[in-house]
C-alpha cells in the first residue's frame, strides 16, 4: 500500500494524486475509484496499472523514481 502511494505521489504531486485517487474511474479495477478499489481489497498493484493506463504513464516512470540507498 505505501509503495501504491509513493508511486502516486512521485507521478502525480500528493495533492493531484489524492484527488486522482479519489474521483478518477477506473473500468479495469471494476469501474471504482481508486480509493474505492484500495477499500474494496483489490490488489495496490493492479490500481496503479490501471490509473497508468487511462492517464497514459510511459512505462519508463510506471516503477517510479529510483531510490537511493540509505547509507
Amino acid at each position: 500500500m505505501s509503495e501504491f502511494w509513493r508511486l502516486m505521489d512521485d507521478e502525480f504531486g500528493v495533492g493531484y494524486a489524492r484527488s486522482l485517487a479519489e474521483d478518477l474511474v477506473l473500468a479495469k479495477v471494476g469501474g471504482r475509484s481508486a480509493k474505492e478499489a484500495l477499500d474494496a481489497g483489490v490488489s495496490p498493484k493492479a490500481i496503479w496499472h490501471a490509473v497508468c493506463e487511462i492517464q497514459g504513464v510511459p512505462m519508463a516512470r510506471r516503477l517510479g523514481k529510483d531510490v537511493a540507498p540509505k547509507a
